[in-house]
């Protein structure tokens, strides 16, 4: 009876190194096919600084906030209706990204 465990356990042992064998070399595979893949196709470089709002410098940026305080002030000081006030300075908000690009433009 031993030996018949024993054989029964060897075949068992021998089909599972077997399937792990065969994972392995699939596992292999996938891995060569991903390298290749990676190799080959085109990568943009990492234009990454490590900086916060690098596209414009410290001084575009304070110009850009001492013109938007200003243009509130403006607003808030020369218009007397409250929802005409609240409305030009949502339209103010709206509109100041797509001025601050088309004022400074991008570097290239």
């Amino acid at each position: 009876m031993s030996k018949e465990r024993a054989r029964r356990r060897a075949v068992r042992l021998a089909e599972a190194e077997r399937d792990r064998a065969v994972r392995a070399r699939a596992v292999s595979r996938r891995q060569r096919r991903r390298a290749l893949l990676r190799r080959l196709t085109p990568r943009l470089p990492d234009r990454r600084t490590g900086r916060i709002f690098v596209r414009r410098s410290r001084g575009e940026r304070a110009g850009v906030v001492v013109l938007s305080l200003t243009a509130l002030a403006v607003i808030w000081l020369l218009v007397d209706d409250l929802a005409l006030r609240l409305g030009l300075i949502a339209l103010l908000l709206l509109v100041l990204p797509a001025v601050v690009v088309i004022a400074l433009g991008r570097r290239t």
